[in-house]
């Protein structure tokens, strides 16, 4: 074995302690550490898994953890949670800049550090472990990772949403969205609206329902900010 594999070999053990999990096959942590840039076999497919096993596991924490809360405060814990910010100050805090894979422009132009690969990369490895170890290993490391901040997330201190998405839309220079009651239904003292929220530059459309206007365009924000999220590179 030569040195570069000696190497490899103690770097994936670090990771595996940091994340208190050993893999069994380490060619899925080496893929879930593989940005596009570097290699034909990158972590994009294990992204999109561990996108959807995050959403799933958070979800089922939140209704477990919160029973007093509804489906929105639930809805809008939960895009606080799986959001891109906060992914990527979990990968910096896992380390995992440290052990990318990246492609010389990319390590040039500060690629370990950058927010949104790191987001992608926590994604990437929670992918690697559902598909070593099954949902149930999975569901353990993102509990270790998350239950701390779901722990001290307060629903009062959940920035707005709409304002949130704003935010991100200017920093990506896109224009902002369009919100649009597409039905209303119910009583006056007990009327349901639903709301679209449409980024026509992404192509995007989420739809959410509220018990007022503002809730439901709070709600389909949310929604879009996860939509995002799912669509970054």
């Amino acid at each position: 074995m030569d040195g570069t594999s000696i190497s490899k070999t103690e770097s994936f053990s670090r990771l595996e302690r940091i994340l208190n999990y050993e893999f069994r096959d380490r060619l899925l942590l080496k893929q879930a550490l593989t940005h596009k840039s570097f290699a034909k076999e990158h972590n994009e497919r294990l992204e999109f898994l561990g996108d959807a096993v995050l959403g799933y596991i958070i979800t089922q924490i939140l209704y477990e953890s919160r029973p007093h809360l509804n489906e929105d405060m639930l809805t809008l814990m939960r895009a606080e949670l799986v959001r891109g910010e906060t992914l990527s100050v979990i990968g910096a805090s896992l380390e995992l800049g440290e052990f990318l894979q990246l492609g010389v422009g990319e390590r040039k132009s500060g690629g370990r550090g950058r927010a949104s690969i790191l987001a992608n990369t926590v994604e990437a490895v929670i992918g690697a472990v559902c598909v070593d170890g099954g949902i149930e290993a999975a569901r353990e490391l993102v509990r270790e990772v998350f239950e701390p901040r779901i722990k001290l997330l307060d629903i009062d201190a959940i920035k707005d949403p709409k304002t949130l998405l704003q935010e991100e839309l200017q920093s990506r220079h896109l224009a902002l969205p369009v919100y649009q009651v597409v039905a209303s239904e119910g009583s006056d003292h007990q009327r349901t609206f639903t709301v679209e929220c449409r980024l026509e530059e992404l192509q995007l459309v989420t739809t959410s329902k509220g018990g007022s206007r503002r809730g439901a365009e709070k709600l389909a924000a949310a929604v879009m900010i996860e939509c995002m999220g799912e669509g970054a590179g």
